[in-house]
């Protein structure tokens, strides 16, 4: 599988413009001849949480069109990152994912909700999972805070996935542990960790990019550096079957204990 990550300075409360700029960014990735383009984390407004109501994308329509017209000009498998979205009255943090032929077929919403950015107060919790086939390879998509919920990600990867697809507007001032979290999701379910961060700034925050692509053994394949991007890097999926065989730690569980 060939990924791109698509790491890009999100203006803060402009959708117009961000819009603009993710058919900009997703053909650029397509130029390269990939099979999935990854999107950070509430793209489309930055975190403007207290105009959602002017700005959040009603019922994702506006960004599954964009996307889906890109998926299949391109025929690529687009991980949208994530959108605010608003739905019967509620705000969402949602990741909408398109296969090569414009089709949405996974869409979730942000399970743990960053209070230290406010979307405890603005943003309505998702209790879904989110396990999909790309390709016919089984893949999960989580968001940013999600990460640091290792029982959250298990709890899917028991399911199979080889690639954890994440979308992130991680600060810099944690980019350390961002790297280390990143790695041990990795290593612990043993599947390949595609990771986009944004770069740039808003009102109260900086963001340093440092998008990863992790095998599953966490050692880093592919890193960015901290500014605009398109980072692509190959992964080697019978990575993940030998690593499996050689430490079979799903079928060493014991989940009757885990409660």
């Amino acid at each position: 599988m060939q990924v791109a990550l698509a790491q890009l300075d999100i203006q803060f409360g402009n959708p117009d413009e961000n819009y603009r700029q993710i058919e900009t960014a997703v053909t650029r990735a397509a130029e390269q001849a990939v099979d999935v383009i990854v999107l950070p984390e509430m793209w489309n407004t930055g975190y403007a949480l207290t105009r959602l109501s002017a700005l959040a994308d009603l019922n994702g329509e506006r960004t599954q069109k964009v996307l889906s017209q890109l998926a299949k000009r391109f025929k690529v498998n687009i991980v949208g990152g994530s959108v605010a979205v608003e739905r019967d009255g509620d705000y969402y943090n949602e990741m909408l994912v398109l296969n090569r032929q414009g089709e949405l077929f996974s869409r979730y919403d942000k399970v743990h909700r960053f209070g230290l950015m406010a979307e405890d107060r603005y943003i309505t919790a998702g209790k879904a999972k989110n396990v999909f086939p790309i390709d016919e390879v089984p893949a999960m998509g989580v968001i940013c805070y999600d990460i640091r919920f290792p029982e959250w990600l298990r709890i899917q990867a028991a399911q199979g996935p080889e690639v954890i697809f994440v979308s992130a507007e991680w600060p810099t001032v944690r980019l350390p542990q961002w790297r280390i979290l990143l790695q041990a999701r990795a290593i612990e379910n043993q599947a390949f960790v595609v990771a986009v961060n944004r770069v740039g700034s808003d009102p109260d925050n900086s963001f340093g990019g440092q998008s990863l692509v992790i095998d599953p053994l966490g050692q880093i394949v592919a890193e960015a550096e901290d500014h605009p991007q398109i980072l692509t890097a190959h992964l080697d999926l019978t990575q993940v079957t030998q690593v499996r065989g050689e430490i079979p730690v799903f079928a060493d569980r014991r989940p009757e204990l885990y409660r």
